[in-house]
């Protein structure tokens, strides 16, 4: 595996990606809070009425899914969507990314997640809806409802992680099977926190909504600059070592 590139070209590669698409990538995070607004908008109008006969139809019924052996995987698969598990799994992804001089991959990977992490902060703040009654004598996290955030977070990091990587694969079936593993994830965490009582079907989909805009902005922003970061990967073997040819 190659060494780490240089302290320049990650500089440049981050100066060219603000330049190039700070204006996109900050429509793109304004565009998923706007969809984000509107879902939480209709939800707030109706309230009293299906929405809240939905959440309580879907609540129950995936709870009388429960049992003791499905309850203690769901406990560990709910992981699969927490700070514990993203953000090292953030860095190390974009270690990787950058060791295979995939610089500006790993960049937009870190934007996507700091963006989630924006999202999901103002969001939960700004509307400080109620978290509902959890089961199995779980205690309620001491965060508001609206979004889920471990629902919008997995989105962000699973759907940008293989779009980031099947981008660069060219074998189909295999970039398939990347985009399967990923929606598997996704999926499994948000039923996580509907069948263990923390959230409401309402809380998860609307994460969900607003990571996949996020997703596509940056998965586009992607597009744009793929080009130049292939070229850049070819270009490290014609790099001198840091201690100069003989050193």
């Amino acid at each position: 595996m190659s060494p780490l590139p240089r302290l320049p070209r990650v500089q440049t590669a981050l100066g060219t990606v603000t330049e190039r698409l700070g204006k996109r990538l900050a429509l793109g995070l304004l565009a998923a809070g706007v969809v984000l607004l509107a879902f939480a908008g209709l939800a707030n109008e109706v309230r009293e009425g299906e929405t809240e006969h939905f959440d309580e139809s879907i609540r129950f019924a995936v709870h009388g899914l429960a049992s003791p052996p499905i309850t203690a995987i769901v406990i560990a698969a709910t992981e699969l969507g927490s700070p514990a598990v993203l953000l090292p799994g953030t860095v190390i992804a974009a270690f990787v990314f950058l060791r295979l001089r995939r610089v500006r991959a790993a960049i937009l990977l870190l934007v996507t997640m700091v963006g989630a992490t924006l999202l999901n902060w103002l969001l939960k703040l700004l509307f400080q809806r109620t978290r509902p009654v959890p089961f199995f004598g779980l205690d309620a996290p001491s965060s508001y409802s609206f979004p889920s955030g471990h629902a919008l977070a997995s989105f962000c990091f699973y759907g940008a992680l293989a779009a980031l990587i099947t981008a660069r694969l060219r074998s189909r079936w295999l970039r398939l099977a990347i985009w399967a593993l990923a929606v598997l994830v996704i999926v499994a965490v948000g039923f996580t926190r509907i069948y263990l009582g923390v959230h409401y079907a309402s809380d998860v989909i609307a994460g969900y909504a607003a990571a996949f805009v996020w997703v596509l902005t940056v998965a586009s922003a992607d597009r744009v600059f793929r080009p130049a970061d292939e070229r850049g990967s070819k270009a490290a073997a014609a790099e001198p070592p840091p201690g100069g040819p003989g050193g």
